[in-house]
């Protein structure tokens, strides 16, 4: 991977965490003081598995990507970062 591509990478990563930030008080229908990256999206922040798919949408819209969610395994979910990361890493490239 060159350069330019892991800071895009790190890049996507930031505006992905900024909008998860953003988007997890409507998707949970209620204010949060701050969402810290390692929060656990389930235990912690009380996310169920229909606001996660709602949480990805959102962010697909927000940012204007798309998610391959094909690959998302039980770890991606455990926390904001790793939901991050995951996303970062699985856009699906536009034709």
């Amino acid at each position: 991977m060159s350069d330019s591509a892991v800071r895009t990478d790190a890049e996507l990563r930031g505006q992905v965490l900024r909008s998860i930030g953003d988007l997890l008080p409507r998707v949970l229908k209620r204010e949060l003081a701050e969402v810290p990256e390692n929060a656990c999206l389930f235990d912690d922040l009380g996310l169920t598995s229909a606001g996660t798919l709602e949480l990805i949408l959102e962010l697909e819209e927000s940012l204007d990507i798309q998610v391959d969610v094909e690959e998302i395994g039980e770890d991606d979910l455990r926390s904001v970062a790793s939901l991050a990361d995951f996303v970062a890493g699985h856009v699906i490239p536009e034709d």
